[in-house]
């Protein structure tokens, strides 16, 4: 024990683990290229591991895509959905004629109340 004594060690900072009889997993390294910027992004990978086709570019952040060979592999987006807006499921529940009314009923509704000289404010707070 006091070959191994922590006494002047920095704990925390140094490991006493060593790599002895530790055997790592092959590895595999694949090449991703950014059709922006035309960086190319080396990746080590488990050689048992399947690579993604695509990956973020760490040079400008765009898709990068995967090189195999010479050839650059084509990501295929048809599965990409678009992100809905609040106006589109908006949409999806009411016609624009209805949107129409329902503004024309609000408008004469808050012009009725500020001619009444009664606060528009209580109105969001539920008074």
């Amino acid at each position: 024990m006091a070959d191994r004594s922590l006494r002047g060690m920095r704990l925390g900072a140094q490991s006493l683990q060593s790599e002895e009889g530790v055997v790592f997993m092959e590895r595999t390294e694949y090449t991703y290229t950014c059709s922006t910027c035309g960086h190319d992004t080396k990746l080590m990978f488990a050689a048992d591991a399947e690579a993604p086709e695509a990956w973020e570019c760490r040079a400008c952040g765009a898709e990068a895509a995967l090189v195999v060979g010479d050839k650059t592999v084509t990501i295929d987006h048809s599965d990409d959905k678009t992100p809905r807006t609040h106006w589109d499921m908006l949409l999806e529940r009411r016609t624009r004629a209805e949107l129409e009314e329902i503004l024309e009923e609000r408008l004469a509704y808050l012009r009725a109340r500020r001619g009444a000289g009664e606060n528009p404010d209580s109105m969001l707070l539920g008074a």
